[in-house]
């Protein structure tokens, strides 16, 4: 039984091409990828429309506002670095001993 793929028979396979063989395959077009020719084949798009819900615009607004916001707070770190620098910066130990162990819960439970 000879199975045919895109007509190539069984002489075809794996046989070395000679030099005319190469000049008559460059002079034949190229072929288009797969994804191109469904793209060529398919029929022109038409105007659809796409409603968002209430919930789904304001996750949009959210995440633009959080894009154009910086990642650090320029003035808050102005601040901190003043007070080291002068020496009125205080921390408290106890804030910062139950935040570890908030963290250390949120993350094994």
């Amino acid at each position: 039984m000879t199975v045919d793929f895109n007509g190539i028979g069984n002489s075809q396979v794996n046989n070395p091409r000679t030099s005319t063989d190469k000049g008559a395959a460059s002079k034949q077009p190229a072929q288009q990828p797969p994804a191109e020719q469904a793209k060529s084949q398919a029929p022109a798009a038409r105007g659809e429309n796409v409603n968002l819900s209430k919930q789904a615009r304001e996750i949009r607004q959210m995440g633009e506002k959080l894009e154009s916001a910086p990642e650090v707070d320029d003035s808050r770190v102005e601040q901190i670095r003043a007070a080291l620098a002068d020496g009125s910066y205080k921390v408290d130990a106890e804030k910062v001993a139950q935040k570890m162990l908030e963290m250390d819960k949120s993350i094994f439970g």
